[in-house]
């Protein structure tokens, strides 16, 4: 988790220390205990948060993949707290709180499982599956009777923000909203970064919140862009994106050790030696 902010505030004053006991009441209650008293806590809010809940997913699963038992605990428990947190700030709103969230889940369970609580025989996974995507289908008819809109686009996966604009570009392209081949994509790409470009402020000048807004927007247009030429190239723009991202600690990781056997930090050099040994890292796997 990102560390809490250092603020300057009056002491709390000293209530006891609580128990980590297991149980999940007392966790609610020391959930409502940090909202009441720490500043940091104090001033989230369901929003703010989202950041911090995808974070922690994908924490989980790298510990899943290390396969290490106390990274795993860790890692469900800062999954755990984003749920917790959530539920602490909607009760506070008044909406519902983490009783109802878990009757919410149970109820869905036991819906969506009725080879295992009713009669019906479903005999491998994969039937089990076409069950559940029938029961699913179900379910949205019923939000639709009851007045929740559905468009076409809603059923897209959810994920990482790549992810999403893949599945939502994939399914328009099933609805006819596509280029034939891949010079339409690139073309738009093109057409984006120039947009971009012609808002970027000149070095030293920082953006103003209007213009950093606009920047956001015409930068995520250029990131769509590129997800749409991994799609035309039948690539995973997730996937593609993580291998760069293990490159680059990978090769970064490469100059550290460099500077290491000769004595020097990373605070010791500069750029022009550090790119030196950037392209001594692409030399390095070459020949790897």
């Amino acid at each position: 988790m990102k560390p809490l902010e250092q603020t300057t505030l009056p002491p709390t004053p000293v209530q006891g220390t609580p128990d980590a006991t297991g149980q999940i009441d007392d966790l609610l209650a020391l959930m409502a205990r940090l909202r009441a008293d720490c500043p940091w806590d104090k001033k989230q809010t369901n929003h703010s948060l989202i950041p911090y809940a995808i974070e922690e997913a994908y924490e989980l699963g790298e510990a899943v993949q290390a396969d290490d038992d106390e990274d795993i605990k860790g890692e469900l428990g800062d999954v755990l707290l984003q749920v917790v947190f959530h539920c602490q700030l909607y009760a506070e709103q008044g909406r519902f709180d983490m009783s109802d969230v878990i009757a919410t889940l149970q109820e869905k369970l036991i819906r969506r499982h009725p080879h295992v609580f009713e009669a019906e025989t479903l005999t491998d996974d994969a039937a089990v599956k076409a069950r559940w995507d029938e029961i699913k289908a179900e379910e949205r008819r019923v939000d639709e009777a009851r007045g929740k809109p559905r468009r076409r686009l809603d059923a897209t996966k959810a994920g990482s923000a790549l992810m999403q604009a893949q599945s939502v570009q994939s399914q328009a392209s099933k609805l006819g909203f596509d280029w034939d081949g891949i010079e339409g994509a690139i073309e738009k790409l093109e057409e984006e970064i120039a947009e971009l470009k012609q808002i970027i402020p000149a070095d030293g000048h920082k953006p103003d919140a209007a213009l950093k807004a606009e920047l956001e927007k015409e930068l995520g247009d250029c990131v769509f862009g590129l997800v749409n030429v991994a799609r035309k190239l039948s690539l995973d723009a997730e996937a593609a994106t993580l291998t760069c991202v293990h490159k680059f600690k990978s090769r970064f990781g490469y100059i550290e050790a460099q500077l290491a056997q000769l004595g020097k930090s990373l605070e010791d050099s500069d750029i022009e030696e550090m790119d030196a040994l950037w392209e001594a890292a692409k030399r390095h796997e070459r020949s790897s």
